[in-house]
C-alpha cells in the first residue's frame, strides 16, 4: 500500500487521536483503511502519540489514556491536535481586534494561532502571559520604512511557567489586574454546561479570572473537542463569555446549549 500523501503527520495523528477518544479504542487495521496509509505509518504515529502521553498502545491498536482532572498536556502535545480547526478559529477571532486597540491573549495553542493572525493588525498593544504568543510578535517582520502602521507593542507578564508555557501566579495576576483591555482572547482546557470554563491548573484559573475582570469583551477560542471536558478548577461561567469562536465539528446539541448561554456563538468555516 502506498501512503496517502494528502495528510501531514500532524493531521493524521490528530485524526487518530480523535478516533481513539470517540470510540474508546481502535485497531491498527481499522486506521490503515480509514487513513489509506501503510501499517508501518500507523504504528509510527501510534508510537509518537504514546510518547507524548496522548494514548496507550495495546496489542493490535490503541486506547485512550485515562486523564484525571489535574492532567495538563504540554504545549507541543496540544499543538498537533485539531490544527485546521484552530487555524479557522484564529482567522474568525482575529476580526474582533481593531487597529490601535489593546488586546490580551492567554496561554494556549489556539491563542497562539490567533496571535499569528493578529500580527497583520497595525498598532496593537498586546498583553499576554504566554511566552509562545510573545515570540510570535517578537519574530514578526517589521513594516518597511514609511509603511502603514507600527508593529505591536507587547507586554509579557512575569510569573511561574506552566506546562502550556503560560506564566501564572501572583506576579502575573498583579500585572493583569492593573491593566484594561478592549478584547481578551482566551483559550480553555475545557467547556461544559455545568462547570463552564475550566483548567487543570489552579494558578492558571486565578490568572484567567484576572484576565476576564480586566477585559471589556471576552472572546473564547476553543475547538469542538473542548466541549464536555472539565478540568480541576472552574474560572468562569458560560454567561461571562461575550463571544465563543469554535469550529464546525461542534455537535448540534452543544451548539444549542452554547447559543443559549453565551452572548454570541461563532462557527468558523474551515473551508474559507
Amino acid at each position: 500500500m502506498s501512503d496517502n500523501q494528502n495528510l501531514l503527520a500532524g493531521q493524521r495523528r490528530a485524526l487518530i487521536l480523535d478516533e481513539v477518544r470517540r470510540r474508546g479504542g481502535v485497531r491498527v487495521s481499522e486506521l490503515t483503511r480509514m487513513l489509506r496509509v501503510s501499517d508501518m505509518t500507523v504504528r509510527r504515529d501510534l508510537d509518537a502519540l504514546a510518547r507524548q502521553g496522548m494514548l496507550e498502545k495495546v496489542h493490535g491498536g490503541a486506547v485512550p489514556v485515562p486523564e484525571g482532572r489535574t492532567h495538563e498536556p504540554g504545549f507541543e502535545a496540544k499543538s498537533a491536535l485539531e490544527t485546521s480547526a484552530k487555524y479557522a478559529i484564529a482567522r474568525s477571532a482575529a476580526g474582533f481586534a481593531a487597529p490601535g486597540g489593546a488586546v490580551a491573549l492567554s496561554g494556549g495553542t489556539t491563542t497562539y494561532a490567533v496571535a499569528q493572525q493578529l500580527v497583520e493588525v497595525p498598532e496593537l498593544t498586546v498583553v499576554t502571559n504566554s511566552v509562545r504568543v510573545a515570540d510570535v510578535f517578537h519574530t514578526a517582520p517589521r513594516p518597511a520604512e514609511g509603511g502603514a502602521g507600527r508593529p505591536a507593542t507587547v507586554v509579557l507578564t512575569g510569573g511561574v511557567r506552566t506546562p502550556s508555557d503560560a506564566l501564572v501566579g501572583p506576579v502575573a495576576d498583579a500585572a493583569i489586574a492593573a491593566l484594561h483591555f478592549d478584547v481578551l482572547f482566551l483559550g480553555v482546557h475545557g467547556l461544559s454546561e455545568e462547570a463552564g470554563l475550566s483548567t487543570p491548573n489552579l494558578a492558571e484559573a486565578e490568572t484567567n479570572r484576572h484576565f476576564i475582570r480586566s477585559a471589556r469583551r471576552v472572546v473564547v477560542v476553543a475547538d469542538h473537542t473542548k466541549w464536555g471536558v472539565t478540568g480541576l478548577s472552574s474560572f468562569a461561567s458560560l454567561e461571562q463569555v461575550d463571544v465563543l469562536v469554535t469550529d464546525s465539528g461542534l455537535e448540534p446539541e452543544a451548539r444549542r446549549v452554547l447559543a443559549d448561554r453565551v452572548t454570541e456563538l461563532v462557527i468558523a468555516d474551515e473551508e474559507d
